[in-house]
C-alpha cells in the first residue's frame, strides 16, 4: 500500500477535505469533501442528566494520548470501516508529530471506548469513536468536548451527522458556513511543517484537573468535566 504523506493529510484538513477508504483491506483511497458537514458546537454539548451521572459516577477512568493505538484499532474493529493501513499509518505519523491526539475510556484496565482526531489550528477533526460498554463513548465525547473548551478551539468537526452525533449535540451546516468556520479556527496559519501548532493547547485541561485535585481520580475528575460542561462561556 501507498504510504499517506501526513502533512498532506493536514493541508487536506485545512482545505475542508479528509481522506477515507472503501474499507479495512482497500489499497486505495479518496478525499472526501461534503455539502453539508456535521460539527458539535464547543459549546452546544448536550449533557443529558443519565451521562452526567454516568461521569460523577467514577465507573469509568478517562485518559489522553495514552493508547493512542488501541483507540484506532477499537474504531476499526467492525464490520465495515474507512479506515484502512495508510490511513492508520497517517494518524500514527500525525500523533508523533503531536497533530493527532487520543481520549481513552477505561474499565479498572480494560481499555473500554475512545475517540481520536486531528489537531489544526483552534479546530479539531474528530475521526472516530468506538465503544466497548454503554456510554463509554459518549464519555469519550463529553471528555474530548470540555478539553477543547477549556483549550480555547473553536471548530469541532464531527464528518458525517449520525442519531448518536445529534443526540449529544451535533448539527448539520453547509459547506460554505463550514469553510468560513474552519477558516476562522485556522486564523490564516495553520501547524508549522513538523506539524507543531502551540496555539489550542489539547493539554490545558490537566491544568484544570490538578488546580481541583481531581487529576487522576475517576469521581471527581468527572464531576468537574460535567460542571465545565455545562458553564456557558
Amino acid at each position: 500500500m501507498t504510504r499517506l504523506d501526513p502533512r498532506l493529510v493536514l493541508q487536506g484538513y485545512a482545505s475542508g477535505i479528509f481522506p477515507m477508504a472503501e474499507s479495512r483491506r482497500a489499497d486505495e483511497l479518496f478525499w472526501v469533501e461534503p455539502r453539508e458537514r456535521a460539527i458539535l458546537p464547543i459549546d452546544g454539548f448536550h449533557l443529558s442528566r443519565s451521562l452526567a451521572r454516568r461521569l460523577r459516577s467514577g465507573r469509568f477512568r478517562v485518559t489522553r494520548d495514552h493508547d493512542f493505538a488501541g483507540v484506532i484499532e477499537g474504531c476499526a474493529d467492525r464490520l465495515e470501516t474507512w479506515i484502512n493501513g495508510p490511513i492508520e499509518q497517517a494518524m500514527h505519523d500525525l500523533q508523533a508529530m503531536g497533530a493527532a491526539h487520543s481520549v481513552e475510556v477505561w474499565r479498572d484496565d480494560r481499555l473500554v471506548g475512545g475517540i481520536y482526531g486531528v489537531k489544526l489550528g483552534r479546530a479539531f477533526f474528530g475521526e472516530s469513536m468506538f465503544s466497548r460498554e454503554t456510554d463509554a463513548s459518549k464519555v469519550a465525547l463529553a471528555w474530548l468536548v470540555a478539553r477543547l473548551k477549556v483549550g480555547g478551539f473553536t471548530l469541532l468537526d464531527c464528518q458525517f451527522i449520525t442519531d448518536h452525533l445529534a443526540s449529544l449535540g451535533a448539527v448539520v451546516v453547509p459547506r460554505t458556513l463550514y469553510s468560513a468556520l474552519l477558516a476562522a479556527a485556522l486564523d490564516g496559519r495553520g501547524a508549522d511543517r513538523a506539524g507543531r501548532d502551540e496555539r489550542a493547547p489539547f493539554d490545558a485541561l490537566d491544568e484544570v484537573l490538578v488546580a481541583a485535585g481531581a487529576a487522576g481520580a475517576a469521581g471527581p475528575s468527572g464531576k468537574v468535566i460535567a460542571q465545565l460542561l455545562t458553564q456557558t462561556s
